[in-house]
């Protein structure tokens, strides 16, 4: 990817260049789906884990899980659910204007002192397009869009996957921009474009 596209991918929408990685082990967890959907989500967070050359854990030390998929039927049952206002605190006011938007899903970091990722959340409401969409598919774009803190607006007309026969798989130049940041010399954090050129530069070695 030339340095102007991997720009665009942490370029947010208000102009400012952010990029943030997991600064801990991933420890994932999934409600709402079946055993067989489990182990497909399971699957796919540990393969893009293994590309980013990050690690997972069985747990947290401080929070237990740190990457938490919600599936669910409407908005209205998130703030049913117990203590997800606790670590939600928005949660009312984020239902609603999701409600309105008709949105069918939505993610939300936390971040450690440095900036780095600490934790995510993923609300998926299974409406009638998540629902027809294969677990695999679904499950990997969910892994692919948690792995780095991408911009708001950087799948906006495309898809971080693409269909290969019958199979959909990771776009290529997505996946080396994952390894290249995760790259041990780069910094988990930054808000400077010039970073970008070091991805670009990293996934043309790759």
């Amino acid at each position: 990817m030339e340095p102007a596209e991997v720009e665009a991918l942490f370029t947010r929408s208000d102009g400012a260049y952010l990029f943030a990685r997991w600064g801990r082990p991933v420890v994932p967890v999934v409600f709402g789906v079946d055993d067989a959907s489990l182990s497909v989500f399971k699957g796919a967070f540990e393969a893009v884990v293994a590309l980013a050359g990050h690690k997972m854990a069985e747990t947290d030390p401080e929070l237990g899980v740190n990457l938490m998929v919600f599936a669910f039927r409407d908005w209205a049952e998130l703030p049913e659910l117990r203590d997800l206002g606790r670590l939600v605190p928005e949660l009312p006011a984020l239902v609603a204007r999701l409600q309105a938007a008709g949105a069918n899903q939505y993610r939300i970091f936390r971040f450690d002192a440095g900036g780095a990722i600490r934790a995510a959340f993923v609300f998926l409401r299974m409406d009638d397009a998540l629902s027809e969409m294969p677990a695999e598919t679904l499950a990997l774009a969910q892994a692919v869009q948690t792995i780095v803190l991408w911009s708001d607006r950087a799948f906006d007309g495309s898809s971080p996957l693409a269909r290969v026969g019958v199979r959909v798989i990771l776009r290529p130049e997505i996946g080396a921009v994952i390894r290249a940041g995760y790259d041990p010399v780069l910094p988990a954090v930054a808000r400077d474009a010039s970073h970008a050129l070091r991805l670009a530069a990293r996934c043309r070695l790759g």
